[in-house]
């Protein structure tokens, strides 16, 4: 009789941790947000908060998990009146399976609870990194750990998201979008976050930013930053940005100490023409037409002031 190995799959394999939390936090709690390369999800074991996932926001309330896929921005902030406590894990994976839980949102049952509990008690034992500490990006191993423990932190995480599939796999995708909120942000915090952005961006006119540059800095989604800046100014970051650098060029054109080429190339246009570009679609007429303007207006002033002094 021959005997015939059979493969077993793996629907879901996890095949690294990244960070392990559990956080207590007061009920004014904010965090402004991240995005990085790998996936992560957000349970609410005590209290109210309103994630941000993208550009939306969403109500979770004690008992429930909301999932971050890779490269998705995602914020916090405490919205009721006690505090709260967070689970949050991140961890990477390749398996295809995953797609299930974009966007995925849930109320844990009485199993699941008990896996994501038993996670973070393996994890005290497997890491000396302290738990509740938010600026951690590493586990760090204890030497002296229980056998096999980070094994262990592998299969319960394994066996939470099989068990979270499994009970919802015949549901259609159940997002939080049921608890959608209004952008949270107050008046004064929203003038407070936009005057940050001026500020910086001002003190970056030379440079080549971009959207991306700006929501990696700021830790926010582009759909927020360009909405802040509809509502304040009337047009996009990029618009208002390119306005900040034609108002530093009539600055330059009107000192006198550089000529167009070099303008363009201190606020770092691609060329001269792009530069010209640029200057007559905000102030309506060329670089040379605007400093020729300039120049007359200057030479009247002078004229007409010496002549004043002559008849005087």
């Amino acid at each position: 009789m021959a005997y015939v190995q059979t493969v077993l799959e793996k629907e879901i394999a996890i095949d690294s941790i990244i960070t392990v939390h559990y956080f207590e936090y007061t009920r004014d709690f904010v965090f402004k947000g991240e995005q990085h390369d790998f996936w992560e999800f957000l349970y609410v074991d005590n209290g109210k908060v309103s994630v941000c996932q993208d550009d939306m926001w969403y109500t979770l309330n004690s008992g429930e998990i909301i999932f971050h896929k890779p490269n998705e921005f995602h914020a916090i902030r405490s919205v009721g009146k006690e505090a709260i406590n967070l689970v949050v894990i991140s961890f990477t994976t390749a398996s295809p399976a995953m797609q299930f839980f974009e966007n995925r949102t849930g109320i844990l049952n009485k199993t699941e609870r008990q896996y994501i509990s038993l996670l973070i008690q393996e994890a005290k034992d497997a890491f000396s990194t302290p738990l509740h500490q938010p600026t951690v990006e590493q586990v760090l191993p204890r030497t002296d750990a229980t056998f096999a423990a980070q094994q262990m932190i592998q299969l319960y995480l394994e066996l939470f998201l099989i068990s979270f599939y499994r009970n919802r796999h015949h549901e259609k995708n159940q997002s939080v979008r049921s608890h959608y909120t209004e952008f949270p942000l107050l008046e004064t915090e929203r003038d407070s976050r936009f005057d940050e952005i001026c500020h910086y961006m001002e003190f970056r006119i030379c440079e080549r930013l971009t959207v991306a540059d700006l929501t990696k800095h700021f830790s926010v989604s582009r759909s927020m930053l360009q909405a802040l800046f509809h509502e304040k100014t009337g047009s996009g970051i990029m618009d208002y940005f390119a306005q900040m650098k034609i108002k530093r060029a009539k600055e330059l054109i009107r000192d006198g100490n550089m000529n167009l080429t070099e303008i363009a190339y201190f606020l770092s246009y691609s060329s001269l023409p792009c530069f010209s570009k640029q200057f007559k679609k905000v102030t309506g007429m060329s670089p040379l037409s605007y400093a020729s303007s300039v120049k007359k207006m200057t030479d009247e002033f002078i004229r007409g002031s010496q002549t004043s002094e002559q008849n005087f």
